[in-house]
């Protein structure tokens, strides 16, 4: 007897990963896409089976080997970069372990697959001078305006995720400790940090959007609203900072993760130690936070020539 098709098993693992891993509804989406994907190619391709399935949902876990995933990979080299097809790998890595894991298979063909080698890529970041200057250039005329610095000012103070923000409630923040509540990828929580400036900026657009409008700081609600009185979304975070970007001069397209790039790249230039950037970013691991201290060279020289003996 089978042990089930593959859209049988994926909808169990998806299931897995919202109750077990806590991971959101778009993380979840993104691996149905590409363990989607990944079968959705073995079936169109044969890849190796004897009789070709008729959809892809009909492909069984246990018919999949080694070569077909390499032939699956080669697919994909055709239209995607390294840094997806690892993604995608890693997917269906992730869904073959939990079959493992569950009995349903005694070994994964996905382990024998190894990752591609990837290039690492500079995070864009904004100067020191650049970051200010934008951020004491957005206009706070209007109410939008106001809730933009505050909004801005709030993602570099404490190096959020854009998604971290439209997540985020008036509850969340402690005015007198200086300190926000962060639910971060996979639901976990975390407590960093708040700057005065950007505690003050949100003050000023909350007493502003009460007086406006009537929205007073009801504890559950959202901290950023749009015009319309909703919670402001990561896309229209994005399309806000871009127009601001544009307007203030800044040379480099930027999103508003260049915003949480420039945070640590401006903490570890200032000395902080890296493990303490680690639980400041939410990173899991630290590898991922040292990809930011290539840019703090100058700061790695100017200690050295300062206390180098025989420089």
């Amino acid at each position: 007897m089978g042990i089930g098709t593959c859209d049988e098993l994926l909808n169990m693992f998806l299931e897995f990963l919202a109750s077990e891993k806590g991971y959101s509804k778009s993380t979840s989406r993104c691996y149905r896409h590409d363990v989607g994907e990944f079968f959705q190619i073995v079936a169109r391709k044969g890849l190796g089976l004897d009789t070709p399935p008729e959809t892809p949902g009909d492909v069984r876990p246990d018919q999949v080997t080694v070569l077909m995933i390499r032939g699956y990979l080669t697919a994909l080299h055709k239209k995607n970069s390294k840094a997806t097809i690892a993604r995608k790998l890693s997917a269906v890595r992730s869904f073959f372990k939990y079959l493992v894991k569950h009995g349903f298979l005694q070994n994964s063909p996905a382990e024998q697959v190894l990752t591609p080698k990837q290039s690492r890529h500079i995070p864009v970041y904004l100067s020191v001078d650049e970051m200010l200057r934008m951020l004491d250039g957005i206009s706070v005329d209007t109410l939008l305006g106001t809730r933009d610095r505050a909004m801005f000012e709030t993602i570099y103070s404490s190096g959020l995720r854009v998604s971290e923000l439209e997540g985020m409630n008036t509850r969340d923040i402690n005015f007198e400790g200086g300190m926000i509540r962060v639910v971060g990828k996979g639901n976990k929580e975390r407590r960093v940090p708040i700057g005065q400036h950007a505690l003050e900026a949100i003050r000023v657009y909350r007493k502003r959007l009460a007086r406006e409008t009537g929205i007073d700081m009801d504890p559950g609600g959202p901290l950023f609203l749009n015009k319309f009185g909703k919670r402001l979304t990561t896309r229209s975070m994005a399309r806000i900072l871009e127009k601001i970007a544009r307007q203030c001069g800044i040379a480099v397209p930027i999103s508003p993760h260049a915003l949480r790039h420039s945070f640590a790249t401006h903490m570890l230039d200032a000395g902080a130690d890296l493990k303490v950037v680690q639980e400041l970013l939410g990173h899991e691991s630290l590898a991922t936070t040292q990809r930011y201290t290539h840019v703090s060279i100058s700061r790695l020289m100017e200690v050295y020539d300062k206390a180098h003996p025989r420089r």
